[in-house]
């Protein structure tokens, strides 16, 4: 495998000339990318597995069928069939959709398309609740990683009935095994891009982050990263029985059998429109059926987080970490937050049930967060429940690695977000210029806290170190812009980031 520049039709330009269109040859054929921002070479669209159709709709990865010739690779390719944000996230979450079947592929950023070069390598695995999501969002633009001596590799995967429908004649786990598929094309073809196979580091958020945690445990996945970064979601299988809900209550809608036989002849539009409607009654707090990773004797034989916690994976570093105010993104847009301060003390008697806290540990979250309403305890005892107790579990269980811990704090523009779930992305991507990042982060979000954030991310995969002490099972997080709060005060000698001046 290697890479070529020069030649044929399409590459006009001398190297390094404006016009010059960048090739790589990978193991199933040549692609012809483009030049980016910088000089960086970018590469869309390239496929890791076969078109997802006909008998392979919900059958495991298949290769890509080898082509002849040059494969354009300037434009992302077809997103994986999903069903669109309701309309409060609309507005906020960016989700582009590129029709067409060749779902299955990678992008590339590279600042050095040449075999040899051997630059670390970031991976990064998109989030979306399983559901929605794909590598083509502007704000997971790779140029800033690939500027900064990074090698930036994304990839869709199959979503929601189609990744994550539990069938008893088909593979479980769909979605991560075409994970798996895409990180094996990595080792197999990244060296054609510039990149190093033994040195990758993956990232994701939220979605991302769970399916980092089941690549982590899982033993297919043996061998084919070296560092984790886990943000804004932790490892976890649900039970077989709420994702196999998820099914059968669209095989009702559909009037046909809950398997995958009778599904492949049920045609897309028809399938997303009864999964649209079985959607309706999902969400990340409210604990009924969901799409989503279950334990499987091919692919992940034990709950991940009880498999880590077991010693699997401790020799790989971690980057972990979450957003102050998660909960506001699941609970702000849709007006939840104002039913749940209306709710008075039941709404946190129940949150604290959900999260299996006793009182004592809410009496410690009014000291840490005095004139909180019923709503923000809420939503900060569930985000411990998802989010925080099961990463500084992770994090507090690894014996041979280093474990970095974080929380981004700084407050959106956007009213009633604050630091909620997903904000941090255009900063650890340093796409802040990109007009939807100001979707969510709103107007002058500050530069200076996505060249730190961005920065510790590109060290991480670089050295292992994003430049403060591990985890030592104890103390607070690195804190990320935003005011400090008193169960938070840096351990002596910790580095902070400068809080950023408060948007008017």
């Amino acid at each position: 495998m290697d890479a070529v520049h020069g030649g044929g039709a399409g590459d006009t330009g001398a190297a390094g000339g404006p016009d010059r269109r960048p090739r790589a040859r990978t193991a199933h054929g040549l692609v012809e990318g483009r030049t980016g921002p910088g000089g960086a070479a970018v590469f869309r669209g390239v496929p890791y597995a076969a078109p997802p159709v006909g008998p392979l709709r919900f059958a495991a990865p298949a290769p890509p069928a080898p082509w002849d010739g040059v494969r354009d690779a300037g434009h992302y390719g077809p997103t994986a069939p999903k069903v669109p944000y309701p309309a409060p996230f609309a507005t906020l979450l960016p989700d582009p959709e590129i029709p067409g079947e060749d779902c299955l592929g990678v992008n590339v950023w590279t600042p050095d398309p040449a075999p040899g070069a051997r630059l670390p390598v970031m991976v990064w695995i998109h989030g979306g609740a399983l559901t929605r999501g794909s590598s083509a969002v502007p704000v997971y633009d790779g140029s800033a990683f690939a500027r900064d001596g990074v090698v930036l590799v994304s990839f869709n995967y199959r979503l929601g009935v189609l990744g994550y429908g539990l069938f008893p004649d088909a593979p479980a786990n769909r979605g991560l095994l075409d994970q798996i598929a895409a990180l094996e094309w990595v080792r197999d073809n990244i060296a054609a891009f510039g990149g190093d196979p033994a040195r990758v580091t993956v990232f994701g958020e939220s979605a991302g982050a769970i399916s980092i945690g089941a690549l982590l445990a899982a033993p297919r996945a043996a061998g084919l990263f070296a560092r984790a970064v886990l943000q804004s979601g932790a490892p976890e299988a649900l039970p077989r029985e709420r994702v196999r809900t998820m099914v059968r209550r669209m095989a009702a809608l559909l009037r046909t059998p809950a398997t995958a036989a009778a599904f492949t002849t049920v045609s897309l539009p028809a399938l997303l429109a009864a999964q649209r409607a079985v959607l309706r009654r999902s969400g990340p707090l409210l604990g009924g059926p969901a799409f989503g990773l279950v334990t499987d004797p091919d692919t992940l034989p034990e709950d991940p987080l009880d498999a880590l916690t077991g010693g699997a994976g401790a020799d790989l570093p971690l980057l972990v970490g979450w957003t102050r105010e998660e909960y506001r993104l699941w609970l702000a847009p849709t007006g939840a937050l104002r039913l749940l301060d209306r709710l008075g003390p039941a709404a946190v008697t129940a949150a604290r049930l959900r999260s299996g806290k006793d009182r004592a540990a809410v009496r410690a979250l009014r000291a840490a967060l005095p004139g909180a309403g019923p709503a923000e305890l809420a939503g900060q005892l569930l985000t411990d429940r998802l989010l925080r107790d099961p990463l500084r579990r992770l994090a507090g269980a690894r014996r041979t690695a280093p474990s970095h811990l974080y929380e981004f704090g700084w407050p959106s523009g956007i009213p009633g977000l604050g630091s909620c779930h997903a904000l941090e992305l255009g900063f650890v991507f340093d796409t802040l210029a990109v007009p939807e990042s100001s979707w969510l982060a709103g107007p002058d979000a500050p530069q200076e806290l996505a060249d730190a954030m961005h920065g510790a991310w590109v060290r991480f995969a670089v050295t292992g170190d994003p430049g403060w002490a591990p985890w030592d099972g104890d103390g607070p997080p690195k804190v990320f812009g935003g005011p400090e709060r008193a169960d938070e005060r840096p351990r002596e000698g910790a580095e902070r980031v400068a809080t950023p001046p408060a948007l008017p």
